[in-house]
């Protein structure tokens, strides 16, 4: 017989790419995941999935277990949302999924507080290169940073956040004047590769001034957020990042920002909800939390307070 708690398993197998991306999932390693499957397997008497040179496959039974199990564990959860909202407590589990950077800095400490004040509830963070892209259905809450494809999705938005082109004092006294964007074509330019966004594309606009579009030859990039920043404190070029990371660099002079009468798109801070789970009452108790946490904003009261 098959529990809920083997359908949750499964379920995490069917939804990554390897039995080594469900251990980190699960955050077990990969030969409890292979031990765990095999006895389901050998429980139940049939084969669930077999690996090929695709990755895992399902068995035909694999596919009527992943299907009957994922509407199962739906209604499960439809059923402790309903109790929970005849509850006064907190309680049931909360998934939240958050980019690195801004997760560690501002969404983890949110997560601790609402652990303390929530003890029946219990909460998974998730850090993600691309944190929309992950299905809405595997987690509650996600948060987001600049433009995105909302379909499916309901979207409130926790604090506002611009995108600030800037170099470091030594890069700018050491290379030509910045006077124009175009003039970015002559620097090194540093790209952050996130998002899915085309990040060789700079936009600009200025008042009474027509949109002005850029294409950059990045000479060096990354995916990873604070390594861009210390190449650039570094002075080995110009970077376009959010103000949230660069507000404390820029206040103290380690960055300057260049190009100060165009502005670059924003990047607000959002979060997307799925249409059942954000009528959930631990997904509004933590949105609160949140958005207490980014208001009056830190990165712009940390940057007058430097």
């Amino acid at each position: 017989m098959l529990s809920s708690d083997d359908l949750l398993f499964f379920g995490t197998i069917t939804a990554s790419a390897s039995l080594a991306d469900a251990a980190r999932q699960l955050n077990v390693s990969p030969p409890a995941v292979t031990q765990r499957l095999k006895a389901i397997e050998q429980r139940i008497g049939v084969r669930l999935i077999v690996r090929s040179m695709r990755g895992l496959v399902l068995t035909d039974e694999g596919e009527l277990v992943a299907a009957e199990g994922a509407a199962i564990i739906d209604a499960i959860e439809r059923l402790d949302d309903r109790l929970e909202r005849r509850s006064t407590s907190v309680r049931g589990k909360l998934r939240i999924a958050a980019p690195y950077g801004f997760g560690r800095d501002y969404v983890a400490p949110v997560v601790g507080e609402f652990a303390r004040l929530h003890p029946e509830a219990t909460v998974t963070l998730e850090l993600s290169d691309h944190p929309a892209t992950l299905s809405s259905d595997s987690w509650d809450l996600v948060i987001h940073i600049g433009a995105l494809n909302t379909v499916g999705r309901i979207v409130t938005t926790l604090a506002p956040n611009h995108r600030i082109a800037c170099a470091s004092p030594c890069y700018i006294a050491e290379h030509p004047p910045i006077i124009e964007p175009d003039d970015l074509q002559q620097h090194r330019c540093l790209a952050l590769r996130e998002n899915n966004e085309d990040v060789t594309l700079w936009r600009f606009t200025k008042a009474k001034c027509d949109p002005a579009t850029v294409r950059i030859k990045p000479v060096m990039a990354t995916n990873d957020g604070a390594v861009m920043r210390n190449w650039a404190l570094a002075g080995l070029g110009v970077i376009v990042r959010s103000e949230w990371d660069l507000a404390g660099d820029i206040a103290a002079g380690r960055l300057v920002r260049i190009l100060p009468d165009w502005q670059c798109p924003d990047a607000d801070v959002v979060a997307l909800l799925g249409a059942r789970h954000g009528r959930s009452r631990r997904a509004t108790a933590f949105l609160e939390l949140m958005r207490a946490s980014l208001h009056p904003v830190p990165w712009r009261e940390a940057g007058r307070g430097t």
